[in-house]
């Protein structure tokens, strides 16, 4: 794209007032209380130390980004990312119990069921606010910045090639209306990973984006092959 119109499409990004704080606010209690609620042998550690975490966490990204995110600062952007990987890792070790806890056969079977649900959507939670703070330079980029500007995208979504086909498809595309991914974006692409092992309609680019996405569809297999074995198991018994 020339300057010219990178400018002009950058101008209309701007138009806005940056990606609303709401709803990675709202995934991140979610992953949260799902956490907090979890069967006591899935747990590692007192109940609410890692919740306690997390909340202090979320506080001070919204203390520097109340309603709209509109200021980046290194730090706030560590943050986020460290934000993102506690819950995903607390839930990985989540997972981990979970295989181990199978083994016992005292265990509540309908709890263990209940509580790789509860693990299965904590990690669509935590992989999506990973995504959405590592693409392209994160939320306040994507706005702010001009395209050759901006770090090398690790997604393609369907928008960023959709410029040259019929015209009430073309309109939303990234080139003709400035279109950039938000938060619910990267949530659908967390879903549709979780739930079908692989990329649908959005594509990784990057080595980072492909093992990432990796980690999550192997995590969610085991999940669901948990769930189908142990509720094979209870029906057998």
């Amino acid at each position: 794209m020339a300057h010219d119109d990178l400018d002009a499409e950058l101008e209309h990004r701007r138009a806005g007032e940056g990606e609303h704080r709401l709803p990675p606010a709202v995934a991140v209690l979610v992953a949260i209380v799902t956490y907090a609620l979890l069967p006591q042998p899935l747990l590692v550690g007192p109940r609410l130390a890692i919740p306690a975490v997390e909340v202090l966490l979320l506080l001070s990204l919204v203390l520097v980004n109340p309603v709209r995110l509109v200021r980046r600062t290194r730090w706030s952007r560590w943050v986020s990312v460290g934000l993102a990987c506690v819950v995903i890792l607390s839930n990985l070790v989540a997972l981990g119990m979970l295989v181990a806890t199978l083994s016992d056969s005292s265990a509540d079977p309908g709890g263990l069921l209940l509580g790789g649900m509860q693990v299965w959507l904590t990690g669509v939670v935590g992989y999506a606010l990973l995504y959405w703070e590592l693409d392209r330079g994160g939320p306040v980029a994507r706005h702010r910045e001009r395209r050759d500007r901006l770090p090398p995208a690790d997604w393609r979504f369907s928008q960023d090639e959709d410029h040259d086909t019929v015209a009430e498809v073309a309109v939303s595309s990234s080139r003709t209306s400035g279109w950039v991914p938000l938060f619910v974006d990267y949530l659908y692409v967390s879903v549709t990973n979780s739930s079908a092992f692989s990329p649908t309609d959005t594509m990784p680019l990057s080595t980072r984006a492909k093992l990432l996405m990796a980690s999550q569809a192997t995590a969610a297999l085991l999940v669901s092959l948990l769930i189908v074995a142990r509720a094979v198991g209870s029906l057998g018994g």
